[in-house]
């Protein structure tokens, strides 16, 4: 059940990022790369088995801030991107260091959840310092190359081109960076192989089905129905 799971968590996510951006215009979508971000680092921590492969979770609301910052790279340019990827990075930042001074308050004999906390975010450290690294790395090479394809291909017509080349590449180079960082020396090289492959096979996954999204997007944004942010 695990790929139906799957697939069900990914209509979720779509449906979610694009009921933000449809309420809250641009300001919708700087909520959801904060969300994204940190809730991928808490569902990394838990492997499963899909499609044949270990893979960890959290593959898809990460993979999905990629179409946020895409959705405001294309409709409110670069500079915006920018801006929601250091919001995203701040946010995991501060989740990091809250969650780590919060594990050494000692807990009350009644206490139930210290133990399940340190299980997750005692592995934190490592995992944030992974996904920090990645996640500005992978994200600035996405900004600037989205930005680069929509000069050199512009218009609806090349927009699941700039969408998809930007993504793909840009994943790869998360993918590669976070596992290495995160996993190296945690697991069997066989089990970090399973685990890198998946996690961007699985990522690609996502961009493909994210680009009927982008054009609901894009769409919304020429017909000027988004609100205005007043901040």
């Amino acid at each position: 059940m695990n790929e139906l799971y799957w697939f069900v968590m990914l209509l979720c996510n779509f449906v979610l990022i694009m009921i933000a951006f449809r309420k809250w215009g641009k300001l919708g979508l700087y909520i959801w790369v904060p969300i994204s971000v940190i809730v991928a680092n808490i569902q990394v921590t838990k492997n499963v088995m899909l499609f044949g492969l270990e893979a960890t979770l959290g593959n898809i609301v990460y993979a999905t801030g990629f179409l946020a910052t895409d959705i405001l790279s294309e409709c409110y340019g670069k500079k915006e991107s920018a801006k929601a990827v250091a919001i995203g990075f701040f946010s995991l930042l501060t989740m990091t260091i809250l969650m780590q001074v919060a594990l050494f308050f000692e807990p009350a004999s009644s206490d139930l959840s210290q133990a399940s906390l340190a299980q997750i975010f005692g592995l934190m450290p490592r995992i944030a310092l992974g996904s920090l690294i990645a996640y500005v790395v992978s994200n600035l090479h996405d900004i600037w190359a989205f930005d680069f394809w929509k000069r050199k291909k512009p218009g609806r017509n090349f927009l699941w081109l700039r969408n998809n080349l930007s993504t793909f590449v840009s994943q790869f180079i998360d993918t590669l960076l976070f596992t290495l960082i995160a996993f190296w020396g945690v697991y069997p090289s066989s089990v970090l192989i399973q685990i890198m492959i998946s996690t961007y096979l699985l990522k690609w996954v996502v961009a493909v089905f994210d680009t009927p999204f982008m054009y609901l997007a894009r769409h919304w944004y020429d017909k000027g129905v988004l609100p205005t942010p007043t901040i």
